[in-house]
Parts: structure tokens; sequence; C-alpha cells
């Protein structure tokens, strides 16, 4: 088998884990997979074994390390200014380096059980006048930097490596799935200057906001498409595995109706209800922890965002302007790609550590450390 060849990228999501390899040398030899629906997570290391036989097989390699594409509750963002005077000297990268590791320092001394995953420079206020990216060859008196952090909890993360590390893989990136999903997608409403992407998955909603192409918002909220399975399964009185089958087939397969005690209209009724809530939550969310005020262009996407359609959209009661995002294993994955091996200006590169190769013993320790 050859080796390197290929990048491997995993989204772990909670009820389905994705994955795509990446020829580095032809881009267009790429290979996807995804696993069956995971109502919890006991089968994710078989799942995980067939994906990596899969992936191996295709590609004729063998996986030693894979990047990972993590979602989670308890994600946290934040922004911080700091600032530094340098005296009218010409301007060093070595001085952003300066400022970005002061930031760094102080997120990670008042939260210390979080990893930060990104760093992205929003601002450069320069002798008081803003630029979005770092100018060349000029002369500065003051510097002020507007960073914004988006960070996972350190326990999510180890729980990850720990559980790739059965199958002999390390983890080198990590990324946060649905801040890199936003990443590949917003170029594709470049004309609104106000735009949300906000992600249903099975058991969270993550929020993501730009204001003129920058980044000022990133969330995660504990209610998800799960949250509406739940609810047609307690109104209908049927077991959580029919209330899932009759939300995916909403509006697609209506011969599951046939011969049963309730309407379509009634299904309906209990899916919009719970969606709406969903979306009203994410509106509020939005304004209290942003400067948005007024409408604003909204991007749904996610697992939980697809029992609606073209079909039904037009029948929310909603103000927002509202698109639905549909995405396939290759966007998601694609965008995680894109985000570790493309350039993005205002996002500094996290580099992760170097793995070093341990004997049994040191594997053997590690993993019960």
């Amino acid at each position: 088998m050859g080796s390197n060849n290929y990048q491997v990228y995993f989204d772990c999501g909670f009820s389905r884990i994705r994955a795509g390899a990446f020829n580095k040398i032809n881009l267009k030899e790429t290979f996807y997979i995804k696993s069956k629906f995971l109502f919890d997570h006991l089968e994710i290391d078989t799942e995980i074994q067939k994906i990596i036989t899969f992936l191996e097989k295709n590609t004729n390699e063998y996986i030693g390390d894979v990047n990972l594409m993590i979602d989670s509750p308890e994600m946290l963002s934040i922004g911080i200014s700091v600032s530094k005077k340098i005296d009218d000297s010409h301007l060093r990268k070595e001085d952003i380096q300066f400022l970005v590791q002061e930031a760094k320092q102080q997120i990670l001394k008042h939260y210390n059980n979080q990893n930060i995953v990104h760093i992205v420079i929003n601002n450069y206020k320069i002798n008081n006048i803003d630029y979005d990216y770092l100018p060349q060859d000029l002369k500065c008196n003051f510097i002020s930097l507007d960073i914004f952090f988006i960070c996972l909890p350190i326990e999510i993360i180890e729980n990850f490596k720990k559980l790739f590390y059965k199958f002999d893989i390390l983890v080198n990136q990590i990324t946060c799935s649905s801040y890199a999903k936003t990443l590949n997608y917003k170029n594709n409403f470049s004309s609104y200057k106000d735009i949300s992407f906000i992600d249903i998955g099975f058991s969270k909603t993550s929020i993501t906001t730009y204001i003129n192409n920058k980044i000022i918002y990133s969330n995660v909220l504990p209610i998800g498409g799960n949250h509406i399975t739940k609810d047609i399964s307690k109104v209908l009185k049927i077991d959580l595995e029919q209330a899932e089958n009759l939300k995916i087939n909403f509006g697609k397969n209506e011969d599951l109706l046939i011969n049963k005690d309730f309407s379509l209209e009634l299904l309906q009724k209990i899916i919009f209800a719970r969606t709406e809530e969903i979306l009203e939550i994410c509106v509020e969310s939005i304004k209290l922890n942003s400067i948005i005020t007024g409408q604003f262009k909204m991007i749904i996407m996610g697992d939980g965002s697809k029992i609606l359609n073209n079909q039904y959209m037009n029948e929310i009661s909603f103000l927002n302007d509202i698109d639905l995002l549909e995405e396939t294993s290759e966007d998601i994955c694609q965008s995680g790609f894109k985000l570790v091996t493309g350039s993005n200006k205002q996002e500094v590169v996290i580099v992760p550590k170097k793995h070093t190769k341990q004997g049994f013993f040191e594997k053997l320790f590690l993993f019960f450390k």
C-alpha cells in the first residue's frame, strides 16, 4: 500500500458519521461514505470501522491519521480585543503574533476546559484606521486587533481521539463543522450584508452569523431535529423509530399515512410548530448577541432541516428571508478539506502538534491516561 496520498476527513455528527478521502495530487479522485442513522452512539465504533475499511479498500492506503469536524452544544465562541503600542516603527508579523498569543493565553486562562480550534482576526485598527486584512509596509504607533475564537470542550476532543486511537489512527486537525460549512457556502450568498446560517442537527442547532463577510456570532443551541421526532412520538403515541420514519418521509411518501389514525395535517402541524419554535429561538439568540436588529437572510441547513422542502417552505409563518440549503456528504467533507488546505486571510492557522511513533506500552498508558 502507498502512504500519504490521501487526506481523510471525518464529520462526526451525533446521528451520522460522514467521511471523505481526498487525493492530494489529483483532487478529482475522492471517495465519500456515510454511516447509517444513529439514534445513539452505541454503534459508533462499528460504523467507524466500516468507514475505515471502505476508505482503505478504495484508496489502497492504510489510514494512519485523520482530520475531524466536530460540533457540540458546549461549543464556545468568544470575541476579544487586544492592543499594543508600536512607537512609530514598521508593523511586523511578529507584532501580530504577539497580540494573538496574548489573546489566546487570556482565553485559555479563563476557559481552561476548552480547546481553541479557530482564531479569526475580524479587524485590524492601525492608527485609528480599520483594515480587514493586515496592510504591508505600514508605519504604526498603535494597533488593536478584534479577534474571534471558536472553542470546543477538551473532554469531547479527547474522547474522539481515544475513539480513533482504538483503530491505531491519530487525529491531526480539529475543525468546527458548522463553521467550516458556512465558509464553504457563504460565497453563494455574497449579495447579502447580514446573513445567518442555521444548521439543524439531531440534538443541536448551530448558528453562525456574518455581517459584511465577517463572522460576528457563533453559538450552538441544545435543540434539534430529535425534538421534532419526540413531539411526533408523544402526540401520536408511537415509538421513536416510527416517529423518525414519519418525519424524514414527510412530504415525500404519503403512503406511510395510509390506514393511520391521524392525518397529514396533524403531522404537519406537529412538525411546523417545533420548527418555528427552533427558528424563533435562533433569531432571539442572534439579535441578543449581535448588532443585527432588523430582518436578515437566514440559510437553513443540516439533516434536521430536510423535512422542509420547497413545497412547505412558504407555509412557515416567519418574518425573515429564508432559504433552504440541501447538503450532501460531499459538500460537508469538502468544507473541512477546503478550510484546512485553502487560504483564509482572516484565520490564524493552528498547526497541530507533531505525532511521534510510540511503543506498545506507551500507547497503553496513554489510552488510560
